[in-house]
């Protein structure tokens, strides 16, 4: 694991050498201090957790239409 996270995570130094305006996004389950160092995570550039927070609703929503609950409000007329 610290092998990959040296190899592979995102940390502070590639963020620096970011533009300044880049942000941090990751659709979760993150492995913090694996994927994403801790300090990038909370960092103000960071939108994972909103990221994460709209991705449960966003999901919902699709699996509410899979169901078929889509074609079921098309049919009774509204």
């Amino acid at each position: 694991m610290r092998e990959y996270a040296v190899h592979y995570g995102l940390h502070l130094d590639h963020l620096q050498r970011a533009a300044p305006d880049a942000i941090v996004m990751h659709p979760g389950p993150m492995n913090r201090g694996i994927e994403v160092s801790s300090e990038i995570a909370d960092s103000s550039r960071s939108l994972i957790l909103d990221q994460v927070t709209n991705g449960v609703a966003v999901r919902m929503a699709v699996l509410y239409l899979l169901a078929g609950a889509h074609n079921e409000t098309e049919e009774k007329g509204h």
